[in-house]
């Protein structure tokens, strides 16, 4: 199975102290491995201060976001397109899967965001990136670590980030819904 494009819901039992409520967008999913983002772990440090070019386009709140514990002085970006036209792709973006994510591509942060302006809808800046060993997230779903589920075009640029958690969970069908409520700590329940 393909998880590129989908989400990746920590389950509860994921006490991992980088990836506990989190949400990850899986950019890359192959035999190799798998890479993805972190969508909701904020930093306080402005795109602008890093990538002072880039800084206009990125979406509120403008700071960068921690994609996770792999290569943190890395960035690498995730932005919506207005719209596509047949299999054309912006110069300077790659899609990373059809579907619902149709308009979700990953930017080449090295070409001028000029080139790419007119065509961003939605911007995001990550530092850093999560990673899997072939096996190694498939290891980790059968475990119980993670839910798997389908992306809107509009997780990754959400403006309340801190959320994300609660309202993809929320928005599942059936009995998946109610692990939203689930509180932080159990033992204050």
């Amino acid at each position: 199975m393909d998880l590129t494009g989908n989400l990746l819901v920590a389950t509860p039992l994921l006490n991992d102290e980088n990836f506990a409520r989190t949400v990850v967008l899986v950019v890359e999913h192959e035999a190799a491995g798998t890479l993805g983002v972190v969508l909701n772990r904020p930093t306080e440090v402005r795109v602008s201060d890093v990538l002072s070019t880039w800084g206009e386009l990125a979406t509120g709140p403008q700071v960068m976001f921690q994609g996770g514990p792999v290569a943190l002085d890395s960035a690498l970006a995730v932005a919506g397109v207005m719209s596509l036209d047949g299999d054309d792709e912006p110069l300077g973006w790659r899609r990373i899967e059809a579907g619902q994510t149709r308009t979700l591509g990953l930017v080449d942060l090295d070409a001028p965001p000029e080139l790419l302006a007119a065509e961003i809808s939605s911007l995001r800046i990550f530092a850093g990136y999560a990673g899997w060993d072939a096996g190694q997230l498939e290891a980790e779903i059968e475990e119980g670590a993670w839910y798997v589920v389908e992306a809107e075009g509009s997780d990754p640029f959400t403006s309340v980030p801190n959320r994300l958690w609660h309202d993809v969970l929320r928005r599942q069908p059936g009995d998946l819904a109610l692990v939203a409520t689930y509180p932080q700590d159990p033992t204050q329940n």
